[in-house]
């Protein structure tokens, strides 16, 4: 595998940073997940636009152009034959001392991966996900802000294993009001009565670049929309649940705390914006080739 290290394309055993590298210390950085289909970069734009937003916010300065990180996402995929699959882009604050001071790092370290990935089983997808609500309470969006991708996922992390140690691949996370935020990795919807319902940023939730990508199809097909917050009842009593994320895609919420969300199975709402989400991946994204 050739890993983009820095300005070059090297092998996966070459492809080594500084133990002193502030993103190894302190979790000082950011990245972006992208996903490649039918020989495209999806979303690539909308990523890297992201990726520069969140790197001005922690005051990192990232030394590429945005239309070279754009060419070296591309060539990275290239190089390992990537027509499908996932791609992190991730940069650093570089090397620098054991203090936190971020000004005393050299210059940032930029990393691009480009492999394959699943993230659920393909039987979680026909048959819908159980999940549960964790302890583990969202980042608040004044502490870190959710709009920020950076490396430092702990939050997120203990979530995960609060869920697993549960019995389920995902969970959900509250905020520190007892709002929904999101899953662990994902941004969350409810169906009820035709109407698509997802929390806003400031209830803790990633602005999801999937989730909006979900957003602009419904509104498209005639569903209406809607960002607010909402509380687990919402979710208990919806008629359909599902995640949304680069990884994930869309995957249906069939369970959740042991509440039965709609009949138990995936919904129609559900299926019809995940076939019609496929059908952009397969048509739209920068080219590969």
């Amino acid at each position: 595998m050739k890993i983009f290290l820095s300005g070059s394309l090297v092998d996966e055993k070459d492809a080594v940073v500084s133990v002193f590298d502030h993103g190894l210390l302190y979790g000082d950085g950011v990245f972006e997940g992208i996903r490649a289909y039918n020989g495209r970069v999806f979303l690539l734009d909308e990523h890297i636009d992201r990726l520069y937003d969140s790197a001005k916010a922690i005051a990192l300065d990232i030394p590429m152009t945005k239309e070279e990180m754009s060419a070296a996402v591309v060539d990275t995929c290239k190089a390992n034959d990537i027509a499908e699959g996932y791609i992190r882009v991730v940069v650093t604050r570089g090397k620098g001392t054991l203090g936190l001071n971020p000004y005393l790092c050299d210059k940032a370290e930029v990393i691009i991966i480009a492999a394959k990935i699943q993230l659920y089983p393909q039987e979680l997808y026909d048959n819908g996900l159980k999940i549960v609500t964790v302890g583990t309470v969202r980042n608040h969006p004044e502490a870190i802000n959710p709009r920020i991708k950076s490396l430092n996922y702990l939050n997120n992390v203990m979530a995960k294993i609060e869920a697993i140690n549960a019995g389920c691949m995902e969970c959900l996370m509250l905020n520190h009001k007892g709002e929904v935020a999101e899953a662990s990795g994902d941004n969350i919807f409810a169906v009820r009565n035709g109407v698509l319902t997802t929390p806003p940023s400031t209830c803790g939730a990633l602005e999801g670049l999937t989730r909006n990508k979900v957003m602009d199809i419904a509104e498209k097909a005639g569903y209406r929309v809607v960002e607010a917050p909402m509380a687990r009842y919402d979710l208990y009593v919806a008629d359909e649940v599902f995640l949304t994320g680069t990884a994930a895609e869309i995957i249906s919420v069939v369970d959740i705390d042991k509440r039965i969300i709609g009949n138990g199975k995936p919904g129609e709402i559900t299926a019809r914006l995940a076939k019609l989400y496929i059908e952009c991946t397969k048509a739209e994204g920068t080219p590969i080739a």
